[in-house]
Order: C-alpha cells, then structure tokens, then sequence
C-alpha cells in the first residue's frame, strides 16, 4: 500500500465492533457527504423489515419510472420490471445500484422516496447519529444529505448487532445478475486478511469513502475513511486504520489521541459540526446496538383502539388483493372482515391513534381511499 498524508482525506476513525471502544479517530465528527455510504441505512431498514415479517427475501420489488430514472452506478433495470428483494440487497452491497436503492425506498415506504429518507433520518436519531441527515436512499448528490465517521460506525455496528444474519452479504466478492457479473468495490474483500465488508461511497463532493471491517482472533474491527483523493488512498488509509486498530486491542494500548489535518483546498466542509466525545461514542454505541431495533419501524402498528379502513369490497378476492397491496406497498398488515351488509372489509386494527394517522397519511400519499375508525 502506497503511504498517504492525512492531507489526502477528510476523516478517519477506527473502533472495536463487540466493545464500541474507539481505537483511533481523525476528524471523525465533522459533517462530510456520506455518498454510497447512505445505502448502509438503507440497507439497514430492508434488514428490519425482513426481521418483521414485513418483506421475504424471494419477494418481487415492482420498479417505478422514478427508480428506473435515478443516476449511474446502476442496475438498468428498466420501469414495470420486477427485481428479488435478496436480489436488490446484492446489487447494493456489491454494486451499489442507485436505481435499487430507490426501488427498496418506494416499496418500503408507501411509493415515497422523501418519505422513505425521513424514516432513514428518525431511525438514525433513535440509535444516536448525532450528526447525519438522509435526503434520500442511495447517497446521491444532495447539500443536505450529511453524516460523520462516527455516525457511520455506529450506524455499521448498529446493522452487525441487529441483523448478523445478513452480514454475508457485504462480504460478497463478485455478484451475476442476468447473465452480467459485477465486483464489489472493497478492495480489502481480497486483499486484507479477516477482511469481511462493509461499503464503498463515492460522489464529486464527497470523494472517495470506505467502511471496512475484520475480523481477526477474536477482534472485529471497524475503519471508517471518508473524503479520500482517491481509491488507493481509501484503501490504504482503511488498512492503516485496521492495522492500527489490531495493533491497540492485542497490545492492550490505550486509546490513541485523536489527530487533525490539513483539509484540501478544494474541500469546503458543510458548516454543522458535532463535538461528541468518547464518552458519548460509547453511549451511542450502547443505543445502536440494543438487543432490539429501534422502534421507528414502518407500520407503526402500536396497540391502541384505532384503525385504519382501505375499503370494503364485493368479494373476498378483491380484498385479499387489496390486502396484498397494503403490505407491499406500506408494510401494514391488514386482514379481511365481513360487513353486515355481505361486503368484506379491509382493516388494519388495534392501533394507537399516533401510528393510524401515520398509515393514513402514508396510504393517501400512495393513492388509498381509506379512512380511520374507533
């Protein structure tokens, strides 16, 4: 690996997944554009709502114009095609496809993107990003789409903690779909023993960014490197993270003292800044890695005495299908219950007034007629 100077990047932070100690930081709570590294949160969310029932990995995911539509890298999938959630999870893992970032946006979130981003923004408040705003789904150029080295760990270890069953996919290497084969991007996959993800990020403002993981005699480490000139910088300042990291937790060496550069100059840093200490790190990290997920799922389905009505139907059949569309579409589940009057209704039931009128507000945004009931 070629030596870089820390001129060549904007922040960098290295910390034990299973501990939450932080080894080893660099500017690791200033505000830089997260790029590709959005699709962790995303990711993220697709995670929970496999967990819950919400979605199944040999679910269709139906494509939208607006997805067809988003910026290179992408899949190419084309509008009114249909894509395998455990198909999507790849292509963002290993791609890092804008389009289907999008796609598991739209079908998670009511057809929204912006409201899916909203979600990805609550979520990370709840498990204690302190510094980052999501604007949408894929990393994809936006002002206002912000985040640190920090928060990118603790989102990092946050899904290792939550979902380890879903970690094997960021360790894929190489990935065929439809007869084309794609490369991940972590260059440390191949390279860097105990290597096994994590996520590579890049825009014109945010530069080059990796997040790269290890794991080695019982240590599994995290490095986080954003805004490098280049992707032999991200790649030896990641392996120098890690190194470092290895270095500090088999030695039983103190913390290191965090370290400044000297930013190009063709970086103007976002104004916002967060301070947080190691202190507070570890306390975020407690957050992110509860035994359960935070509760800013997409149902909302809270016990209460409300709910919600997407219709009343002449036939079982039409409201079995009207069932179907209210799960793929906004993640609620719905069941069929017969009117006095021979029709079939369908409701969601036993909610809190709080989450019915986050359905109905959701389901109108995606086009249902429905209203709430007491």
């Amino acid at each position: 690996m070629m030596p870089v100077s820390a001129a060549q990047y904007r922040a960098a932070l290295v910390a034990d997944m299973d501990s939450g100690k932080v080894l080893y930081q660099e500017n690791a709570t200033v505000q830089n554009y997260p790029a590709s590294l959005t699709k962790i949160m995303t990711l993220y969310l697709t995670f929970d709502a496999l967990e819950h029932g919400r979605l199944h990995l040999d679910d269709y995911l139906i494509v939208s114009q607006s997805a067809a539509a988003a910026s290179p890298v992408k899949l190419g999938l084309t509008a009114g095609s249909k894509i395998k959630v455990e198909d999507a999870i790849k292509a963002l893992t290993v791609l890092s496809a804008n389009d289907v970032a999008r796609v598991l946006a739209e079908n998670l979130k009511g057809g929204m993107e912006g409201n899916f981003a909203g979600l990805m923004t609550r979520v990370a408040s709840e498990i204690g990003l302190t510094g980052t705003n999501f604007e949408n789904s894929s990393g994809l150029p936006d002002d206002d789409q912000l985040s640190t080295a920090r928060d990118i760990a603790l989102l990092s270890m946050a899904v290792y903690k939550h979902f380890p069953q879903y970690w094997k996919y960021f360790s894929i290497k190489t990935w065929t779909y439809n007869g084309k084969t794609y490369t991940n991007g972590n260059r440390l996959l191949g390279s860097y023993p105990g290597c096994d993800g994590m996520k590579t990020g890049y825009t014109n403002k945010s530069r080059y960014s990796l997040v790269a993981t290890a794991n080695r005699n019982n240590h599994h480490l995290i490095a986080v490197v954003l805004g490098a000139e280049n992707k032999d910088v991200r790649a030896s300042v990641a392996t120098d993270m890690l190194n470092r990291g290895f270095k500090a937790v088999e030695s039983g060496a103190p913390t290191t003292t965090v370290q400044t550069y000297s930013a190009p100059v063709t970086y103007t840093a976002p104004v916002a800044q967060n301070t947080s200490s190691a202190t507070t790190f570890k306390a975020a990290y407690n957050a992110a890695t509860a035994q359960s997920a935070p509760s800013g799922s997409y149902s909302g389905n809270k016990s209460g005495n409300a709910g919600v009505q997407f219709g009343a139907f002449s036939s079982r059949a039409s409201a079995q299908t009207q069932v179907s569309n209210v799960q793929n579409k906004l993640g609620v589940s719905a069941v069929i219950e017969t009117a006095p009057n021979g029709m079939f209704r369908v409701r969601a039931n036993n909610l809190s007034e709080s989450a019915a009128q986050d359905i109905l507000s959701r389901a109108r945004d995606s086009g249902f007629d429905c209203y709430i009931f007491h």
